[in-house]
């Protein structure tokens, strides 16, 4: 039997980080700066807006749909050579797209390819963390976050870049290379034990769901407080990608040129990259951190509202307001969204609440950019998918506060596993 080691909280651990920083800065930046070339990407294959949509949708399906295979092989392997090995498969994806004949063959390669690495990416990173902080743990958490807008503050215009000067094809192609990045980051990710086994009791003979069952702690669904962040988290998804994902087409709408549209994703990623930081250091008072369920709900309704307000801007001027305060919005609810679990369920049970909370929200990260798209197909405008994924969120965020509150109060009678 294993002997657990206590979190070193610094140390390698801020190198750790910083892989992490570069890991899941690709998973979650990659999909949405990807939008800059949907434009022509759907003149090119003649396709609808609910069809283009499908890519970036499915992409970010898959990642969180590989969170349990992804889990399973955390707790038999390790996060390192998962990261690794989900950088070659996103730098493969992004190669073969480039040679794309139909967008079908853009859902195979860059939707579910592509995004299953990107799942190989973002959960070692995260389980890792746990590892190695734990009075530190939301700072060391929102640093990492911090990726995801710091790179696609660089991704938007790069890829802006890349599409004048060689088209989107070839693009894809160098997009290929760059995301073996990945790859040097996962080398990062040190075990803290790494002569020990990962699974205990491996002479005895098991049958395959045994082996699953031993890896994915399925009795998380007797927890009360996990079941409370799931259904919230469900509701939230709906409605948590698709505007970002339709920024700045829903700008080159209004009339705004190609590069201030594409520089709105890189306002929003401004303003999020220090949100998140932010927001791990708010997270971490001792007034805040008993409470960090409270801050993680404010956070979903705040981004609820500013969806509903974001067809009242008019102009660029006010589509970069909106994009100021989405960037807080959504810098706070990415910084809380996995310490508001590891908070829950502790750091030993977290690879598998992250593994079985990914694949079932997987459902409403799939179905949310595609529905919108089909609601600009019908209406013909962008403000019904605004209102309707604002009306999601702030449903979400109503329902953790009211549910949040009664899971604090229960917490003090006694333990929440059933």
């Amino acid at each position: 039997m294993s002997v657990e080691h206590p979190p070193p909280d610094g140390g390698w651990g801020w190198a750790v980080v910083f892989g992490a920083f570069i890991s899941i800065g690709f998973s979650y930046a990659f999909p949405k700066a990807l939008t800059i070339f949907f434009k022509e990407i759907q003149e090119y294959f003649s396709v609808s807006y609910s069809e283009i949509a499908w890519v970036s949708s499915l992409m970010l399906a898959a990642m969180y749909a590989g969170g349990p295979v992804s889990s399973i092989l955390v707790n038999r392997y390790g996060s390192r050579p998962v990261v690794i090995a989900g950088g070659v498969m996103c730098g493969v994806a992004m190669v073969t797209a480039s040679f794309a004949t139909t967008i079908t063959h853009l859902y195979v390669c860059v939707g579910v390819v592509g995004g299953f690495g990107l799942s190989f990416n973002l959960q070692p990173s995260l389980t890792i963390i746990g590892k190695y902080f734990q009075a530190r743990r939301p700072v060391a958490n929102g640093l990492a976050m911090a990726g995801s807008p710091v790179f696609l503050c660089t991704l938007a215009p790069l890829n802006q870049f890349l599409f004048d000067r060689f088209g989107w094809r070839n693009s894809f192609f160098i997009l290929g290379a760059v995301l073996l990045n990945c790859c040097v980051a996962g080398s990062l990710m040190r075990p803290l034990r790494p002569d020990q086994p990962r699974v205990e009791g491996r002479q005895e003979k098991r049958t395959c769901m045994d082996n699953v069952g031993k890896l994915l702690d399925f009795s998380l669904f007797k927890h009360r407080g996990f079941v409370i962040y799931l259904v919230g988290n469900v509701l939230m998804f709906f409605g948590f990608f698709a505007p970002i994902v339709f920024l700045a087409p829903y700008a080159k709408h209004q009339g705004v040129d190609e590069y201030s549209s594409a520089f709105l994703l890189s306002i929003l990623a401004m303003v999020d990259m220090f949100a998140r930081p932010g927001t791990g250091l708010l997270a971490n008072t001792k007034w805040m951190r008993p409470r960090v369920q409270y801050l993680f709900s404010f956070a979903i309704s705040y981004s609820g509202i500013c969806h509903l307000l974001c067809p009242l801007a008019s102009g660029y001027g006010g589509l970069v307001v909106y994009a100021i305060f989405v960037g807080i919005a959504f810098g706070m609810v990415c910084a809380l969204l996995f310490e508001c679990l590891m908070d829950l369920v502790g750091p030993e049970r977290f690879s598998s609440a992250v593994g079985l909370v990914t694949i079932i929200e997987c459902c409403p990260v799939l179905l949310g950019p595609p529905i919108g798209g089909t609601l600009v197909d019908v209406f013909g405008e962008y403000r019904y998918m605004y209102f309707l994924c604002g009306a999601m969120m702030l449903a979400a965020g109503l329902f953790l506060f009211a549910m949040n509150g009664y899971n604090y109060r229960r917490r003090r009678e006694g333990p929440e596993d059933a």
